[in-house]
């Protein structure tokens, strides 16, 4: 009886150390962010954490060590996978999205990204399941003239209604035409 008590001890210490370290030592390094749009009934919730570059090479070839490589999938993120939430039916880059809950995967490009939304959500941001992809739309990549230090997922609101969801990370932008 000893022994299995001490065993649930040290199981619960490490449960705890795990919960801490998942949860917010690695948010200390890529802090949590909301980004939202809220106009005429539609709006559009992305949580997702924000990575920084500390110097690294971001997008580009795997051969180069880039920390995000081309043509391979992305949580669009740090952490947890990015979830993204719509209050009402859409058309991402012209094609037709149900109002939900979905996850936001990328596989980026140097000039054009596929953007994802995946009915998956809830896991960690090192799985993917492309069999739950719901839609995948491509989008423009441009390389802009100032460095992003952090990750950032911002709206724009377009004349006519709809927002423009933009990705910006290091010299990389790219704009997902939403309505």
């Amino acid at each position: 009886m000893k022994i299995l008590r001490i065993i649930l001890i040290i199981l619960a210490v490490l449960a705890s150390v795990f919960v801490f370290i998942r949860f917010y030592y690695t948010k200390s390094f890529s802090p949590s962010s909301t980004a939202e749009f809220d106009n005429n009934g539609l709006r559009i919730t992305v949580d997702y954490c924000q990575p920084s570059k500390k110097g690294r090479k971001i997008f580009g070839e795997e051969a180069d060590k880039a920390l995000v490589p081309y043509g391979k999938w992305w949580r669009t993120g740090a952490n947890e996978a990015t979830v993204v939430k719509f209050s009402k039916d859409v058309q991402i880059a012209g094609q037709p999205l149900k109002a939900g809950t979905y996850t936001l995967f990328t596989i980026p490009q140097k000039d054009n990204w596929t953007i994802i939304i995946n009915q998956e959500v809830g896991q960690w941001g090192l799985s993917y399941d492309e069999k739950k992809n719901v839609l995948t739309v491509p989008a423009p990549a441009i390389q802009t003239e100032n460095a992003l230090e952090q990750f950032k997922i911002d709206f724009s609101e377009q004349t006519g209604g709809g927002a423009d969801m933009i990705l910006a990370w290091d010299n990389t932008q790219v704009t997902v035409p939403i309505k």
